[in-house]
């Protein structure tokens, strides 16, 4: 009988043993569960982006994805293709994953204000990135001063073409609001000057072909055109290609935005004039930031300006483009770290010697 007893009692100690253990275990994986919680991506990030027909907004989404991600928040990137009603039910996903911030490069910036407001009222704090979202009240702007990209793009054309002479404007679409701050600003810059604009044309969606399109149909007109204002670099290399074809290329003065590559190779090639260069990654930067700090709470007292949005005055944190010739490439680009000298001169066969006589 007592050997029955203390067989008893030692499987009794030896189940309890194994619970406590099994507790122990729960408890560990509990805690390492919350663990992975709080390192992981606590914070929640809508980022809707209009397409990425443009180069640049890879880069933009690649830098600000990278950002977020150290600062211990999650990005759930939608594409909408140049699709107004494609974004407006993508932006309605991002609400009901319930995402602390929403970033919004708009397809046209005057269609959202239902849906910025859904997300409002859902307590989504909400950042216009690079384009300003009109009537809508976003919680902060972020982009370049496009009237001063306007402004470069025209002092480029007036240094480079100081006879004057008739010019082409081939400008992005016009749902694009910065379309209108770079217009404003280069046609104030060429006010007084000997240049007089012909030919006007808008490409939809911000298709670069349409541009060949237009300047195909611009050149039987006026075949005289001394310069050309492409919305972006893009569309610079449109008109670069036609050019070509009508040996044109480096007789007629280009001007583009943004920075591409593509575009750098063309300036130290001698086929584009300049670019208006603006750091997207600079931008990216400081837009993951302010993302994540508006989901802590943290008030943006380090935004100063303000700018309005058609009814709403809101906080504008803005950043300065920078005119990139042959002449400072290195200086920008290349010593900046965004093109490799490599990548830049790979069509120029002594970079070395390249503007070296013009810098001298």
């Amino acid at each position: 009988m007592k050997k029955i007893c203390w067989m008893l009692m030692l499987i009794l100690v030896i189940s309890l043993a194994a619970a406590g253990c099994g507790k122990e275990e729960d408890k560990t994986e509990s805690s390492v569960a919350r663990q992975e919680g709080d390192d992981g991506e606590s914070i929640s990030i809508g980022m809707s982006f209009d397409s990425f027909v443009i180069e640049r907004w890879v880069r933009d989404r690649d830098v600000f994805v990278a950002t977020a991600k150290n600062l211990g928040a999650s990005v759930n990137v939608q594409n909408a293709n140049g699709s107004v009603k494609e974004q407006i039910s993508q932006i309605e996903y991002l609400i009901s994953k319930g995402i602390d911030v929403l970033v919004v490069i708009p397809v046209d910036c005057s269609s959202l204000k239902e849906v910025i407001g859904e997300a409002k009222k859902a307590g989504i704090s909400v950042i216009s990135y690079d384009r300003l979202l009109l009537d809508s009240a976003a919680d902060l702007y972020i982009s370049f001063d496009n009237e001063v990209v306007g402004r470069l793009m025209g002092q480029a054309l007036k240094d480079s073409i100081p006879e004057g002479g008739e010019i082409f404007m081939l400008q992005g679409p016009e749902e694009d609001n910065n379309v209108q701050f770079v217009r404003k600003g280069f046609l104030d810059e060429l006010e007084g000057s000997g240049l007089e604009i012909v030919y006007k044309a808008n490409c939809e969606g911000w298709l670069a072909e349409k541009a060949a399109e237009y300047l195909d149909e611009a050149l039987e007109q006026y075949p005289d055109v001394k310069g050309i204002m492409c919305g972006n670099d893009d569309i610079a290399s449109q008109v670069v290609r036609v050019l070509t074809e009508n040996r044109m290329a480096g007789k007629v003065q280009v001007v583009g935005q943004d920075g591409d590559l593509a575009a750098c190779q063309r300036i130290v090639e001698g086929t584009q004039t300049m670019t208006a260069f603006k750091s997207v990654e600079s931008l990216a930067e400081a837009a993951a930031e302010f993302a994540v700090r508006m989901a802590q709470g943290d008030p943006l007292n380090d935004v100063t300006e303000t700018i309005t949005d058609g009814t709403n005055e809101i906080p504008f944190s803005m950043l300065m483009p920078v005119a990139v010739t042959g002449e400072n490439m290195d200086e920008i680009i290349v010593d900046g770290g965004f093109h490799s000298r490599e990548d830049v001169y790979l069509n120029v066969a002594d970079d070395s010697s390249v503007f070296a006589d013009e810098s001298q």
